[in-house]
């Protein structure tokens, strides 16, 4: 890539931040964030609750505090001073608002470290912010000693949440119920609160993050070295079992490395190195990262992957593991190609699990740290697809929206501050030289949300107890590189080539982007003993390249062409042909209004559950009268549950897993359960169906039968009961709904073709299960005549006339066999 074009992909990217961060402060500021598609801001408590989503949300301007260091990696040093100016003239963190303990942290207090460090470096250079008097670092200690209450556990382990006013233990805060929280949720606090003490010389932040750490790392598995993804934080129980490095887990593990980088502390080092060498055994499979049981971790738990894994790639480049990074980022690349974008879950096939992306940047960051190890011109050409990509389908007039369905590239209202924070500076810096940079790069350590902190602050002793492994667990072989970064001198001496060696071999792994080359054919003539076989069957084979010709149309003993093959003996082989619905085939079910004045007409497409009852297997479906449950979420104890019982409940999507819910409301007596999306304006029509999964641990205590309506058939629902009080509805499969008339010329229009060898003396009728096709493949004796010519022995001449004079399809007689194979030897595997 020449500089010219670098420099034109880098002028692209500002004016892309320009759009995004220019649409925030014109539609948004001060709020939150802004809501892209409808021009305004999205404030707590005025739109629509989203859930655990909305957490991130406190009412103090957050994507202006997540941008601050953005702006200066930029070199937008005027916006950048602009910034600062409103947010210690505007944002308030005291507010009386329940916030995300992890995203206030990683987010907020990051913004504010990352702001700080960057205004305090303009400030010495002489040239700008001389009237800056460290007012983002006061309200960084400021929303530190707001976020401390949540460290107040038996444990160390620190609530999910907090109140920034009331803090937990307070009547009004409206928290300190909960119990568990996420192993990154615990184990991502360590880098802003060391960095926070050592800023402000308060201890407290960083012994409490060390405890953290603590708890986790003596908590985990000591089989296997992993982590679950749930703990509880009073008595450090796991809650969910299942270790991998996505959603849940993935920052504690990039935590351990960076805060060994930010702090020298070989401790964390230590403990890295176990984790990862537990990773690289158990998770990870080349390209795929997995899920397993942390107890027992020969078991994947689940056949998908989720996008938040993206971020390995870039933290195996800083453990200088790079083989496998080029690995698994090849993969995620492919995926992208295939979907537009990283689907936010994905199964091991790389198809579409869950459809949405939110804009996430981890496959940015992970692009980002492999050229900066390789040089390889080719992640700066995967930068630039991202950036095409971005500008084609997630650019809005205000804006840029999130996907909803990469299948269908509808948008969802929704720009996530970590965009601006991480997106944009992490492509920058890809087409960017350190020359052009107004800082030097190489002085600082990011942050999971691409935050700024000095590796400086190592040398800045904390008056802290340093945490401790015990040496027993050290079990590691420590080389040349366990305590440096990754030399590119050493690893890649003058080899360009090194990057693509390895990424070949995945190339096209998902089928996107094969040229297309006819192999060279080798055509198989065999005789066919049709079973009732009908047209649509061989018409299939057809497309397959496989042509059919009648068995009387052959010459009896005239040779096939003019050199016939020849070979040793004959196999029967059957081909069982059956429908095959393809893998994660989502079986479309109904919610039929069947009450007056619907009877029936009413037809409601729906998704159905990977859990509880099947309805698949209930002839006539489930028939009951609907109620919505209240708390409408179904999050919590259900407090109309006498009048749930023994009806069909509607429950509203969002707060927690439809796992949660359906619990919930089978133990308030429900008979089944309508889940109805809360994304306004979601239906069948545009967003392709999916199928309820469970939360990670078994669900085979939910026995409820289970199903799904979009936003759109939902709301026909309920307004249906509003109107009419007393609607009873069936629940169904859709092929089996109420007067539907059947379609008898609906096709299979896929088939499995299975073929297996048919044993000797195997009855025929056993072969013949359904629609059957059976092949006869002769291999012929090879001889040389005097001449030195290929013929047919006499024995396997004469056996292959009576299988076309006869028309049978039985092979040849055993002792018939034996005679052809004693002149050549054993014979080989057919």
């Amino acid at each position: 890539m020449t500089p010219e074009e670098k420099t034109n992909i880098r002028n692209q990217i500002l004016e892309m931040f320009d759009h995004a961060y220019g649409s925030y402060m014109k539609y948004a500021y001060p709020a939150d964030e802004l809501m892209p598609l409808s021009c305004k801001g999205r404030v707590r408590g005025e739109e629509p609750n989203r859930g655990d989503i909305d957490d991130s949300l406190g009412k103090f301007s957050l994507t202006l505090i997540d941008t601050l260091d953005t702006l200066v990696v930029l070199n937008k040093l005027d916006e950048f001073e602009d910034a600062v100016r409103k947010a210690v003239k505007d944002v308030r963190l005291d507010n009386d608002v329940v916030v995300s303990v992890f995203e206030t942290n990683i987010r907020v207090l990051g913004g504010l470290l990352g702001g700080h460090v960057m205004a305090d470096l303009l400030r010495q250079r002489g040239e700008r912010m001389q009237w800056y008097r460290d007012e983002l670092l006061h309200m960084a200690i400021e929303l530190g000693h707001r976020l401390l209450p949540a460290f107040n556990t038996s444990s160390g382990l620190p609530y999910p949440k907090v109140n920034l006013r009331y803090g937990i233990l307070n009547p009004l805060s409206r928290t300190g119920t909960e119990s568990d929280t996420c192993t990154a949720c615990a184990g991502t606090m360590i880098l802003e609160f060391a960095a926070l003490s050592r800023l402000s010389g308060e201890s407290v932040f960083e012994e409490h993050a060390r405890k953290a750490l603590d708890v986790l790392w003596e908590r985990r598995q000591r089989g296997s070295d992993l982590v679950g993804t749930v703990i509880n934080i009073h008595n450090g129980e796991w809650v969910r079992k299942d270790s991998g490095v996505g959603a849940g887990i993935d920052s504690y593990y990039e935590y351990l490395m960076k805060a060994y980088i930010l702090l020298g502390d070989d401790t964390f080092l230590q403990r890295f190195n176990i984790h990862y060498s537990a990773i690289m055994k158990f998770i990870s499979q080349p390209p795929l990262l997995l899920n397993v049981h942390m107890h027992n971790p020969t078991v994947s738990v689940r056949s998908w992957m989720d996008s938040l894994l993206a971020f390995f790639p870039g933290l195996q480049v800083l453990t200088g593991d790079l083989k496998p990074a080029i690995e698994t980022h090849e993969m995620l690349y492919q995926v992208t190609k295939q979907h537009k974008f990283l689907p936010e879950a994905f199964t091991t096939e790389f198809r579409v699990h869950w459809g949405q992306h939110l804009l996430r940047p981890e496959f940015a960051e992970s692009t980002y740290y492999l050229y900066k190890a390789t040089g390889d011109p080719y992640y700066l050409r995967v930068g630039q697809s991202i950036v095409e990509k971005l500008n084609a389908f997630a650019r809005v007039p205000c804006g840029f929206a999130a996907v909803q369905d990469v299948r269908t590239g509808t948008h969802e209202d929704r720009m996530d501050s970590f965009f601006l924070a991480e997106m944009f500076k992490y492509l920058y810096l890809l087409f960017s030289e350190k020359s052009q940079l107004p800082i030097n790069i190489d002085d600082y350590i990011f942050t999971t949300e691409a935050h700024l902190l000095p590796v400086s602050l190592s040398t800045t002793q904390a008056s802290v107890q340093t945490n401790v492994t015990e040496d027993a667990a050290v079990a590691h072989h420590e080389d040349l590189f366990t305590h440096s970064c990754p030399s590119t001198e050493t690893l890649f001496p003058n080899n360009p080539s090194f990057a693509k060696t390895i990424r070949d071999g995945y190339k096209y792994l998902t089928g996107v982007g094969r040229a297309f080359a006819p192999l060279p054919l080798r055509e198989i003539e065999l005789p066919l003993h049709d079973n009732g076989m009908e047209p649509w069957n061989q018409e299939f084979l057809k497309s397959m390249g496989i042509s059919l010709t009648p068995l009387n149309d052959i010459t009896l003993g005239e040779p096939s062409g003019p050199k016939q093959h020849k070979g040793v003996f004959r196999v029967k082989l059957v081909a069982e042909v059956s429908q095959s619905p393809e893998e994660e085939l989502v079986v479309p079910h109904v919610v039929q209004l069947i009450s007056p004045p619907f009877l029936g007409r009413t037809v409601l497409t729906a998704g159905p559950a990977k859990f509880g009852m099947d309805l698949t297997k209930q002839e006539h479906g489930v028939k009951g009268t609907i109620v919505k449950a209240s708390p409408y979420t179904a999050c919590g104890p259900i407090e109309n549950a006498a009048k749930v019982k023994g009806r069909i409940a509607l429950a509203l999507r969002g707060d927690c897993m439809f796992a949660a819910k359906a619990r919930w409301l089978q133990q308030a007596g429900a008979s089944g359960v309508i889940f109805i999306d809360h994304r306004e304006g979601s239906n069948s029509e545009e967003t392709p169906l999916f199928q309820m999964v469970g939360d990670g641990d078994s669900t085979e205590d939910i026995t409820l039968p289970l199903v799904f309506l979009f936003n759109r058939e939902g709301s026909v629902l309920t307004a249906a009961l509003e109107e009419h009080h007393n609607v009873e509805v069936l629940l169904l499969p859709k092929e089996r709904q109420l007067g539907k008339v059947e379609d008898k010329s609906e096709k299979p229009v896929s088939m499995n073709i299975k073929l297996r060898l048919r044993e000797e003396g195997e009855p025929e009728e056993r072969a013949a299960r359904g629609p059957t096709l059976e092949l006869v493949l002769e291999n012929k004796e090879v001889l040389l005549n005097e001449e030195g010519e290929e013929e047919l022995s006499g024995k396997q001449e004469s056996c292959q006339q009576q299988v076309c004079t006869q028309g049978r399809t039985e092979p040849c007689s055993t002792e018939s066999l034996q005679s052809m194979n004693s002149k050549t030897g054993p014979v080989t595997n057919p």
